[in-house]
Protein backbone atom coordinates (compact mmCIF):
# COMPACT_ATOMS: atom_id res chain seq x y z
CA UNK A 1 0.00 0.00 0.00
CA UNK A 2 2.72 2.84 0.74
CA UNK A 3 4.43 1.69 -2.72
CA UNK A 4 1.44 2.69 -4.31
CA UNK A 5 0.83 5.51 -2.22
CA UNK A 6 4.22 7.07 -2.99
CA UNK A 7 4.42 6.25 -6.28
CA UNK A 8 1.17 8.02 -6.73
CA UNK A 9 2.95 10.87 -4.40
CA UNK A 10 6.48 11.02 -6.68
CA UNK A 11 4.29 10.94 -10.10
CA UNK A 12 1.26 13.28 -9.23
CA UNK A 13 2.97 15.73 -7.08
CA UNK A 14 7.10 14.97 -6.99
CA UNK A 15 7.04 14.89 -3.58
CA UNK A 16 10.55 14.93 -2.51
CA UNK A 17 12.25 11.44 -1.65
CA UNK A 18 8.92 9.42 -2.31
CA UNK A 19 11.06 8.13 -5.53
CA UNK A 20 12.94 6.01 -2.88
CA UNK A 21 9.95 3.48 -2.81
CA UNK A 22 10.91 2.47 -6.20
CA UNK A 23 13.97 0.67 -5.02
CA UNK A 24 13.44 -2.95 -4.83
CA UNK A 25 16.40 -3.05 -2.28
CA UNK A 26 15.15 -0.35 -0.09
CA UNK A 27 11.25 -1.80 0.21
CA UNK A 28 13.15 -5.46 1.39
CA UNK A 29 15.13 -3.73 3.93
CA UNK A 30 11.84 -2.13 5.21
CA UNK A 31 10.29 -5.24 5.09
CA UNK A 32 12.50 -7.41 7.12
CA UNK A 33 13.32 -4.71 9.74
CA UNK A 34 9.06 -4.17 9.73
CA UNK A 35 8.25 -7.78 10.02
CA UNK A 36 11.54 -8.31 12.75
CA UNK A 37 9.61 -5.69 14.78
CA UNK A 38 5.97 -6.74 14.61
CA UNK A 39 6.93 -10.30 15.52
CA UNK A 40 9.44 -9.13 18.75
CA UNK A 41 6.41 -6.93 20.07
CA UNK A 42 3.31 -8.61 19.04
CA UNK A 43 4.92 -12.16 19.67
CA UNK A 44 5.22 -11.08 23.82
CA UNK A 45 1.85 -10.08 23.93
CA UNK A 46 0.04 -12.83 22.06
CA UNK A 47 2.73 -15.23 24.61
CA UNK A 48 0.98 -13.55 26.99
CA UNK A 49 -2.31 -14.08 26.03
CA UNK A 50 -2.07 -17.46 25.39
CA UNK A 51 -0.66 -18.15 28.79
CA UNK A 52 -4.12 -16.54 30.72
CA UNK A 53 -5.95 -18.35 28.21
CA UNK A 54 -4.17 -21.84 29.33
CA UNK A 55 -3.87 -22.33 25.51
CA UNK A 56 -0.89 -24.90 26.19
CA UNK A 57 0.71 -27.84 24.10
CA UNK A 58 -0.24 -31.39 25.75
CA UNK A 59 3.17 -33.64 25.15
CA UNK A 60 2.74 -37.45 25.23
CA UNK A 61 5.50 -39.13 27.04
CA UNK A 62 7.80 -40.55 24.34
CA UNK A 63 10.29 -40.70 26.59
CA UNK A 64 12.69 -38.31 25.60
CA UNK A 65 14.96 -35.97 27.60
CA UNK A 66 13.31 -32.41 28.63
CA UNK A 67 9.71 -34.02 26.99
CA UNK A 68 7.40 -33.41 30.16
CA UNK A 69 9.30 -29.69 30.99
CA UNK A 70 7.33 -28.75 27.42
CA UNK A 71 4.30 -29.65 28.88
CA UNK A 72 1.75 -26.20 28.89
CA UNK A 73 3.86 -24.12 26.56
CA UNK A 74 1.96 -21.69 24.44
CA UNK A 75 1.11 -23.22 21.10
CA UNK A 76 -0.48 -21.41 17.42
CA UNK A 77 2.69 -19.01 17.91
CA UNK A 78 2.52 -19.42 14.24
CA UNK A 79 0.12 -16.66 14.10
CA UNK A 80 3.50 -14.23 15.05
CA UNK A 81 4.67 -15.77 11.86
CA UNK A 82 1.57 -15.18 9.90
CA UNK A 83 1.23 -11.34 10.89
CA UNK A 84 4.89 -10.42 10.70
CA UNK A 85 5.22 -12.13 7.01
CA UNK A 86 1.70 -10.47 5.88
CA UNK A 87 1.46 -7.11 7.13
CA UNK A 88 5.43 -5.66 5.52
CA UNK A 89 3.98 -7.31 2.16
CA UNK A 90 0.75 -5.36 2.51
CA UNK A 91 2.93 -2.11 3.35
CA UNK A 92 5.71 -2.63 0.66
CA UNK A 93 5.45 -4.93 -2.00
CA UNK A 94 3.21 -3.86 -5.34
CA UNK A 95 -0.13 -5.19 -4.36
CA UNK A 96 -0.92 -5.85 -8.59
CA UNK A 97 1.64 -8.00 -9.23
CA UNK A 98 0.41 -11.15 -9.64
CA UNK A 99 2.88 -13.12 -8.03
CA UNK A 100 2.57 -10.99 -5.11
CA UNK A 101 -1.11 -11.69 -5.04
CA UNK A 102 -0.45 -15.96 -5.27
CA UNK A 103 1.55 -15.89 -2.62
CA UNK A 104 -0.91 -14.03 -0.28
CA UNK A 105 -3.78 -15.78 -1.35
CA UNK A 106 -1.26 -19.41 -0.27
CA UNK A 107 0.04 -17.67 2.79
CA UNK A 108 -3.80 -17.23 4.28
CA UNK A 109 -5.23 -20.21 2.79
CA UNK A 110 -2.40 -22.72 4.28
CA UNK A 111 -2.69 -20.60 7.57
CA UNK A 112 -6.68 -21.25 8.10
CA UNK A 113 -5.68 -25.24 7.75
CA UNK A 114 -3.21 -24.77 10.45
CA UNK A 115 -5.01 -22.69 12.60
CA UNK A 116 -8.55 -24.95 12.46
CA UNK A 117 -5.72 -28.03 13.13
CA UNK A 118 -4.68 -26.12 16.35
CA UNK A 119 -7.84 -24.27 17.53
CA UNK A 120 -9.47 -28.24 17.39
CA UNK A 121 -6.44 -29.79 19.24
CA UNK A 122 -6.59 -26.66 21.99
CA UNK A 123 -10.18 -25.36 22.33
CA UNK A 124 -12.16 -28.45 21.25
CA UNK A 125 -9.57 -30.62 23.31
CA UNK A 126 -9.21 -33.09 20.51
CA UNK A 127 -5.48 -33.97 20.00
CA UNK A 128 -6.13 -35.14 16.42
CA UNK A 129 -7.11 -31.79 15.43
CA UNK A 130 -8.17 -31.71 11.63
CA UNK A 131 -8.57 -34.55 10.16
CA UNK A 132 -5.74 -35.43 8.12
CA UNK A 133 -8.28 -35.96 5.38
CA UNK A 134 -8.90 -32.23 5.42
CA UNK A 135 -5.81 -30.82 5.49
CA UNK A 136 -4.44 -33.05 2.17
CA UNK A 137 -7.98 -31.54 0.65
CA UNK A 138 -7.37 -28.21 1.80
CA UNK A 139 -3.64 -28.92 0.61
CA UNK A 140 -4.80 -30.01 -3.08
CA UNK A 141 -7.31 -27.01 -3.09
CA UNK A 142 -4.38 -24.69 -3.17
CA UNK A 143 -2.19 -26.58 -5.60
CA UNK A 144 -5.07 -26.41 -8.00
CA UNK A 145 -5.24 -22.54 -7.29
CA UNK A 146 -1.47 -22.16 -7.84
CA UNK A 147 -1.38 -24.61 -10.98
CA UNK A 148 -4.09 -22.94 -12.94
CA UNK A 149 -3.19 -19.82 -12.16
CA UNK A 150 0.36 -20.52 -13.53
CA UNK A 151 -0.61 -22.18 -16.19
CA UNK A 152 -3.36 -20.00 -17.62
CA UNK A 153 -2.71 -16.30 -16.18
CA UNK A 154 -1.45 -14.01 -18.97
CA UNK A 155 0.92 -12.24 -16.45
CA UNK A 156 2.98 -15.77 -15.92
CA UNK A 157 5.94 -15.87 -18.62
CA UNK A 158 9.66 -16.95 -18.86
CA UNK A 159 11.80 -15.17 -21.29
CA UNK A 160 12.80 -17.07 -24.27
CA UNK A 161 15.12 -16.22 -27.07
CA UNK A 162 16.58 -12.56 -25.33
CA UNK A 163 18.36 -10.30 -28.00
CA UNK A 164 20.95 -7.83 -26.19
CA UNK A 165 23.31 -5.37 -26.70
CA UNK A 166 26.16 -4.01 -24.48
CA UNK A 167 24.38 -3.18 -20.79
CA UNK A 168 26.73 0.13 -19.53
CA UNK A 169 27.11 0.17 -15.39
CA UNK A 170 24.90 2.85 -15.28
CA UNK A 171 21.89 0.20 -16.69
CA UNK A 172 22.71 -2.66 -14.69
CA UNK A 173 22.55 0.14 -11.31
CA UNK A 174 19.11 1.19 -12.60
CA UNK A 175 17.57 -2.00 -13.01
CA UNK A 176 17.06 -2.41 -9.33
CA UNK A 177 14.35 0.14 -9.37
CA UNK A 178 13.11 -0.38 -13.76
CA UNK A 179 10.00 -2.42 -14.08
CA UNK A 180 11.31 -6.01 -16.37
CA UNK A 181 9.14 -4.41 -19.24
CA UNK A 182 11.21 -1.98 -19.28
CA UNK A 183 13.91 -3.81 -21.22
CA UNK A 184 13.71 -5.78 -24.76
CA UNK A 185 12.59 -9.41 -24.49
CA UNK A 186 10.70 -12.48 -25.88
CA UNK A 187 8.01 -13.73 -23.16
CA UNK A 188 6.12 -16.72 -23.84
CA UNK A 189 3.74 -18.91 -21.65
CA UNK A 190 5.36 -22.32 -21.23
CA UNK A 191 5.63 -24.98 -18.35
CA UNK A 192 9.30 -24.88 -18.37
CA UNK A 193 11.28 -25.47 -15.13
CA UNK A 194 14.58 -25.61 -13.78
CA UNK A 195 16.45 -28.78 -13.53
CA UNK A 196 20.02 -29.25 -12.37
CA UNK A 197 23.00 -31.16 -13.63
CA UNK A 198 21.56 -30.85 -17.13
CA UNK A 199 23.14 -28.36 -20.53
CA UNK A 200 20.61 -24.94 -19.97
CA UNK A 201 19.09 -26.07 -16.52
CA UNK A 202 15.78 -26.43 -18.27
CA UNK A 203 13.08 -29.12 -18.43
CA UNK A 204 9.88 -29.13 -20.07
CA UNK A 205 6.24 -30.90 -18.04
CA UNK A 206 4.89 -31.12 -21.88
CA UNK A 207 7.91 -33.09 -22.52
CA UNK A 208 5.92 -35.99 -20.79
CA UNK A 209 3.03 -36.21 -22.63
CA UNK A 210 5.19 -36.10 -25.92
CA UNK A 211 4.03 -39.30 -26.76
CA UNK A 212 0.89 -38.28 -27.23
CA UNK A 213 1.85 -36.40 -30.76
CA UNK A 214 1.54 -32.80 -32.34
CA UNK A 215 -0.06 -30.83 -30.51
CA UNK A 216 0.72 -32.13 -26.41
CA UNK A 217 1.69 -28.92 -25.19
CA UNK A 218 -1.82 -27.85 -24.93
CA UNK A 219 -2.67 -30.63 -22.68
CA UNK A 220 0.32 -29.67 -20.64
CA UNK A 221 -1.81 -28.89 -17.54
CA UNK A 222 -3.06 -31.99 -16.73
CA UNK A 223 0.83 -33.58 -15.92
CA UNK A 224 1.93 -29.66 -14.54
CA UNK A 225 -0.88 -29.07 -12.35
CA UNK A 226 -0.80 -32.62 -10.04
CA UNK A 227 3.01 -32.49 -10.17
CA UNK A 228 2.57 -29.10 -8.94
CA UNK A 229 -0.29 -30.56 -6.05
CA UNK A 230 2.28 -33.21 -4.66
CA UNK A 231 5.38 -30.87 -4.64
CA UNK A 232 3.12 -28.80 -1.96
CA UNK A 233 1.80 -31.38 -0.21
CA UNK A 234 4.98 -32.91 0.38
CA UNK A 235 6.78 -30.00 1.39
CA UNK A 236 4.18 -28.57 3.83
CA UNK A 237 3.95 -32.01 5.66
CA UNK A 238 8.03 -32.20 5.39
CA UNK A 239 8.20 -28.89 7.66
CA UNK A 240 4.94 -30.13 9.81
CA UNK A 241 7.19 -32.96 10.54
CA UNK A 242 10.80 -31.35 10.83
CA UNK A 243 8.63 -29.12 13.96
CA UNK A 244 9.84 -31.22 16.37
CA UNK A 245 12.24 -29.97 18.53
CA UNK A 246 13.18 -25.77 19.39
CA UNK A 247 13.56 -24.03 16.97
CA UNK A 248 14.17 -26.73 14.77
CA UNK A 249 11.74 -25.91 11.47
CA UNK A 250 11.80 -22.06 12.04
CA UNK A 251 15.63 -22.21 11.80
CA UNK A 252 15.94 -24.30 8.48
CA UNK A 253 13.10 -22.30 6.93
CA UNK A 254 14.94 -19.19 6.95
CA UNK A 255 17.85 -20.61 5.24
CA UNK A 256 15.67 -21.69 2.43
CA UNK A 257 13.52 -18.89 2.21
CA UNK A 258 17.09 -16.78 1.87
CA UNK A 259 18.22 -19.48 -0.60
CA UNK A 260 14.60 -18.81 -2.83
CA UNK A 261 15.38 -14.98 -2.46
CA UNK A 262 18.40 -14.67 -3.88
CA UNK A 263 17.31 -16.96 -6.77
CA UNK A 264 14.08 -14.94 -6.96
CA UNK A 265 16.23 -11.75 -6.85
CA UNK A 266 17.96 -12.62 -9.74
CA UNK A 267 15.85 -15.16 -11.91
CA UNK A 268 13.71 -11.54 -11.87
CA UNK A 269 16.43 -9.52 -12.67
CA UNK A 270 17.40 -8.82 -16.30
CA UNK A 271 21.03 -8.52 -16.05
CA UNK A 272 21.89 -11.17 -13.96
CA UNK A 273 19.47 -13.93 -15.17
CA UNK A 274 21.39 -13.15 -18.66
CA UNK A 275 24.54 -12.80 -17.11
CA UNK A 276 24.22 -16.26 -14.96
CA UNK A 277 22.33 -17.87 -17.81
CA UNK A 278 19.42 -18.80 -15.95
CA UNK A 279 15.20 -18.56 -16.90
CA UNK A 280 14.52 -14.87 -16.48
CA UNK A 281 11.11 -14.43 -15.07
CA UNK A 282 9.57 -11.02 -15.05
CA UNK A 283 8.06 -8.93 -12.23
CA UNK A 284 9.45 -12.39 -9.85
CA UNK A 285 11.81 -9.87 -8.20
CA UNK A 286 9.07 -8.38 -6.30
CA UNK A 287 8.57 -11.77 -4.15
CA UNK A 288 12.25 -10.34 -2.64
CA UNK A 289 9.63 -8.33 -0.50
CA UNK A 290 7.80 -11.08 0.62
CA UNK A 291 10.55 -12.95 1.46
CA UNK A 292 12.48 -10.40 3.45
CA UNK A 293 9.47 -10.46 5.39
CA UNK A 294 9.35 -13.85 6.27
CA UNK A 295 13.09 -14.18 7.07
CA UNK A 296 12.23 -11.45 9.23
CA UNK A 297 9.13 -13.25 10.59
CA UNK A 298 10.89 -16.80 10.95
CA UNK A 299 14.20 -15.00 13.17
CA UNK A 300 11.61 -12.52 15.25
CA UNK A 301 9.78 -15.71 16.49
CA UNK A 302 13.13 -17.79 16.68
CA UNK A 303 13.96 -15.26 19.45
CA UNK A 304 10.73 -16.95 21.19
CA UNK A 305 11.17 -20.04 19.88
CA UNK A 306 14.66 -20.82 20.35
CA UNK A 307 15.55 -23.78 23.77
CA UNK A 308 13.91 -23.45 25.49
CA UNK A 309 10.74 -22.39 23.63
CA UNK A 310 8.54 -20.01 25.08
CA UNK A 311 6.08 -21.12 22.43
CA UNK A 312 5.34 -23.17 19.88
CA UNK A 313 4.46 -22.53 16.29
CA UNK A 314 1.47 -25.58 15.71
CA UNK A 315 0.15 -26.10 12.53
CA UNK A 316 -0.60 -22.91 12.41
CA UNK A 317 3.13 -21.93 11.32
CA UNK A 318 4.64 -25.30 10.14
CA UNK A 319 2.00 -26.07 7.83
CA UNK A 320 2.00 -22.93 6.63
CA UNK A 321 5.73 -22.21 5.93
CA UNK A 322 5.84 -25.81 4.35
CA UNK A 323 3.86 -24.28 1.87
CA UNK A 324 4.94 -21.13 1.53
CA UNK A 325 8.33 -22.08 0.58
CA UNK A 326 6.86 -24.83 -1.98
CA UNK A 327 4.55 -22.16 -3.63
CA UNK A 328 7.66 -19.66 -3.80
CA UNK A 329 9.98 -22.00 -5.43
CA UNK A 330 7.31 -23.65 -7.55
CA UNK A 331 7.00 -19.39 -8.94
CA UNK A 332 10.04 -18.65 -9.81
CA UNK A 333 10.14 -22.24 -10.98
CA UNK A 334 12.82 -23.99 -9.04
CA UNK A 335 10.45 -26.56 -7.70
CA UNK A 336 13.25 -29.39 -8.89
CA UNK A 337 16.20 -28.33 -6.13
CA UNK A 338 13.59 -28.74 -3.39
CA UNK A 339 14.98 -32.51 -2.88
CA UNK A 340 18.98 -30.47 -2.29
CA UNK A 341 17.54 -27.22 -0.74
CA UNK A 342 14.60 -28.65 1.48
CA UNK A 343 16.58 -31.75 2.17
CA UNK A 344 16.23 -31.48 5.97
CA UNK A 345 12.38 -32.02 5.60
CA UNK A 346 12.69 -34.58 2.82
CA UNK A 347 15.07 -36.93 5.58
CA UNK A 348 12.81 -35.98 8.47
CA UNK A 349 9.45 -37.22 5.28
CA UNK A 350 11.83 -40.33 4.43
CA UNK A 351 12.93 -41.12 7.93
CA UNK A 352 8.95 -41.78 8.49
CA UNK A 353 8.18 -43.67 5.53
CA UNK A 354 11.31 -45.82 6.12
CA UNK A 355 10.39 -46.70 9.78
CA UNK A 356 6.34 -47.13 8.99
CA UNK A 357 7.15 -49.62 6.22
CA UNK A 358 9.93 -51.53 7.63
CA UNK A 359 7.97 -52.25 11.02
CA UNK A 360 5.27 -53.36 8.96
CA UNK A 361 7.06 -55.27 6.45
CA UNK A 362 9.21 -57.16 9.35
CA UNK A 363 6.23 -57.71 11.69
CA UNK A 364 4.62 -59.86 8.12
CA UNK A 365 7.36 -61.47 7.28
CA UNK A 366 8.96 -62.22 11.00
CA UNK A 367 6.34 -62.06 13.01
CA UNK A 368 8.00 -58.92 14.93
CA UNK A 369 8.26 -55.28 13.73
CA UNK A 370 11.89 -54.22 13.24
CA UNK A 371 12.74 -50.38 13.58
CA UNK A 372 15.43 -48.45 11.21
CA UNK A 373 15.68 -45.69 13.81
CA UNK A 374 15.29 -45.85 17.62
CA UNK A 375 12.67 -43.44 17.00
CA UNK A 376 11.26 -41.40 13.69
CA UNK A 377 11.18 -38.34 12.86
CA UNK A 378 15.18 -38.70 12.52
CA UNK A 379 15.30 -35.61 15.07
CA UNK A 380 13.87 -38.12 17.40
CA UNK A 381 16.74 -40.70 16.39
CA UNK A 382 19.38 -38.40 17.94
CA UNK A 383 17.65 -37.42 20.75
CA UNK A 384 17.06 -41.41 21.72
CA UNK A 385 21.17 -41.60 21.24
CA UNK A 386 21.53 -39.04 23.26
CA UNK A 387 22.45 -35.71 22.08
CA UNK A 388 20.47 -32.73 23.76
CA UNK A 389 18.31 -30.78 21.63
CA UNK A 390 19.95 -27.69 21.35
CA UNK A 391 22.78 -29.67 20.01
CA UNK A 392 20.65 -31.39 17.60
CA UNK A 393 18.97 -28.18 15.67
CA UNK A 394 22.02 -26.22 15.39
CA UNK A 395 23.66 -29.28 14.21
CA UNK A 396 20.99 -29.46 11.58
CA UNK A 397 20.81 -25.87 10.98
CA UNK A 398 24.82 -26.46 9.72
CA UNK A 399 23.60 -28.83 7.64
CA UNK A 400 20.47 -26.41 6.22
CA UNK A 401 23.28 -23.77 4.93
CA UNK A 402 25.38 -26.07 3.18
CA UNK A 403 22.52 -27.75 0.92
CA UNK A 404 21.21 -23.98 0.10
CA UNK A 405 24.71 -23.12 -0.73
CA UNK A 406 24.61 -26.84 -3.18
CA UNK A 407 21.86 -25.73 -4.10
CA UNK A 408 22.60 -22.25 -5.91
CA UNK A 409 25.91 -23.65 -7.03
CA UNK A 410 23.73 -26.44 -9.05
CA UNK A 411 22.54 -23.63 -11.52
CA UNK A 412 26.08 -23.56 -12.96
CA UNK A 413 27.08 -27.35 -12.37
CA UNK A 414 25.96 -28.48 -15.88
Amino acid sequence: MLYHLFDYLANTFDFPGAGIFQYLSFRAALAVLTSLLISLIFGKRLINFLRKKQVGETVRDLGLEGQKEKEGTPTMGGLIILASILIPTLLFAKLNNIYIILILVSTVWLGVIGFLDDYIKVFKHNKKGLAGKFKVLGQIGLGIIVGVTMYFHEDITIRENIETESITIEEMQDDCKKESSDFFYDESKSTTTTIPFVKNNEFDYASLISWIGPGAEKYAWLIFIPIIILIIIAVSNGANMTDGLDGLATSTSVVIAGALGVLAWISGNYIFADYLNIMYIPNTGELAIYISAFVGACFGFLWYNSYPAQVFMGDTGSLSIGGIIAVLAIIIRKELLIPVLCGIFLIENLSVILQVGYFKYTKKRFGAGKRIFRMAPLHHHYQKKGFHEAKIVQRFFIVGIILAVLTIVTLKVR
